[in-house]
């Protein structure tokens, strides 16, 4: 197979030997995904999600573009490159192989300022005993903030089409600094990345929010999957990276946010599996439904199984569900000292139907076993079998106790079969801190 690439010299082929451990984690993820002959195979783009694994598999399943044939697998170096390879061949099945870190601001935020905007001058202008709390801000500050903000959204954000596998080249491959859309379409694969979270160059200050206190808004998820069906989000590192939010500067008393989401999942979308991936240091997490009054958008939709994932430093929504029947087995949660006053794991919003069960939880000495659970709304759950520092606990129960104002039901309602092999949550840790993420597998 000839490989096309987006300038003028072919990428020479990977052929590091790799580690025993990532051998052996190799054989234990085929062996636990069920993935079989074709997942066998040494390129990562012709494989595709295994039968019954996870609800990504429902139906015809998820094969993203492994059926690509040579004029669409790609090689990309750039992020003009990656942008270049999504809008060739339209909808047509193909393969795009990230071949080292690529960058989607390499120019640094300086690039897309545009129209005067200046952040000193705008703390200037909308400081709060200045311009108060009463009031939204306006004026050429926030005008050339909004312009400026148009430039980067339009320079960062990806398409992905239907029929698309993505998939990093070698243990350090991925994208820094990009949002990922998978949006209104169908059948997508992504792994083997490491996706470092778009930071937001020009957060909105908005005087009005937390109670008349300000706060600062951010842009951009890093990967959002909206109005579409079938994804499978594979052995993928998602990180604040370069830019953790325990660096961000302070302004008006509140943290200057310039991060979103990791993966969020909604509108409607649909049969997405999300294995064996790491979750880094970051605060908000992962969204399943993203609004109470998308009934008609979201009933009998987000259907979305996590298994295998590693989430060390995330403070909240791993995940947050509203309305989906969400399978959340055989995950590792790592919550750290600093983060332990102010946390959550699983979030119970509107009409969800969360199925929780078989994970491990390691917490700091101190910290309250019922917030692992967050209640938004009166929506039943299932969470047995789970572990927290290696003691089976009823986590319904302990926030029940904990928190008697948010008393939570048992009993999500259905029972997950589309499983591949359920491990002991007392060895979870150690499968998944060996083998989840990037350069993990392939």
């Amino acid at each position: 197979m000839h490989t096309q690439t987006w300038h003028g010299h072919a990428t020479k082929g990977h052929v590091a030997k790799k580690a025993a451990v990532l051998i052996g984690c190799t054989a234990l993820v085929l062996g636990l995904t069920g993935t079989g002959a074709q997942a066998g195979s040494r390129d990562l783009g012709r494989q595709v999600l295994g039968a019954g694994d996870g609800w990504g598999s429902e139906g015809a399943g998820t094969t993203g573009g492994s059926a690509a044939d040579a004029e669409h697998v790609y090689t990309v170096t750039t992020w003009a490159e990656f942008k270049a390879a999504l809008k060739a061949g339209g909808d047509a099945p193909k393969v795009i192989k990230v071949d080292g870190m690529i960058d989607a601001v390499s120019e640094g935020c300086d690039a897309f300022v545009t129209g005067g905007y200046d952040l000193q001058q705008y703390l200037k202008d909308y400081d709060p005993a200045v311009w108060g709390n009463d009031e939204v801000a306006s004026g050429p500050q926030e005008d050339a903030r909004v312009a400026s903000a148009a430039n980067q959204d339009t320079e960062i954000k990806a398409n992905i089409p239907s029929n698309t596998t993505i998939v990093g080249v070698g243990k350090n491959s991925g994208i820094l600094g990009g949002s990922l859309q998978i949006k209104g379409v169908s059948n997508v694969i992504m792994r083997n990345l490491t996706i470092e979270a778009p930071l937001d160059c020009f957060p909105k200050w908005d005087p009005t929010d937390d109670n008349k206190t300000g706060n600062w808004n951010s842009e951009y998820d890093a990967v959002v999957v909206y109005g579409t069906d079938h994804v499978w989000v594979d052995h993928n590192t998602f990180t604040d990276g370069r830019y953790p939010d325990s660096e961000r500067p302070v302004y008006f008393g509140k943290v200057f946010q310039q991060h979103d989401g990791l993966t969020d999942i909604v509108r409607g979308s649909n049969y997405v599996t999300v294995s064996w991936n790491r979750f880094e240091n970051h605060d908000k997490n992962m969204l399943i439904g993203n609004g109470d009054g998308l009934a008609s958008t979201d009933g009998g939709k987000l259907k979305v199984t996590m298994h295998h994932n590693r989430f060390d430093g995330i403070l909240q929504r791993s995940p947050r569900v509203r309305f989906g029947q969400v399978d959340v087995y055989n995950n590792h949660y790592v919550v750290t000292e600093e983060q332990k006053d102010d946390y959550y794991l699983f979030g119970v919003g509107i009409s969800s139907q969360l199925h929780a069960t078989d994970n491990a939880i390691s917490l700091p000495a101190g910290a309250s076993v019922g917030k692992v659970l967050k209640k938004w709304n009166e929506s039943p759950l299932t969470a047995g079998n789970n572990y927290v520092n290696g003691k089976l606990t009823d986590l319904i129960a302990v926030h029940n106790a904990e928190i008697p104002a948010e008393t939570l039901q048992s009993g999500a309602g259905w029972t997950p079969t589309l499983r591949t092999k359920v491990d002991n949550p007392k060895a979870v840790p150690g499968i998944v801190n060996r083998c989840a993420g990037a350069g993990r597998l392939g």
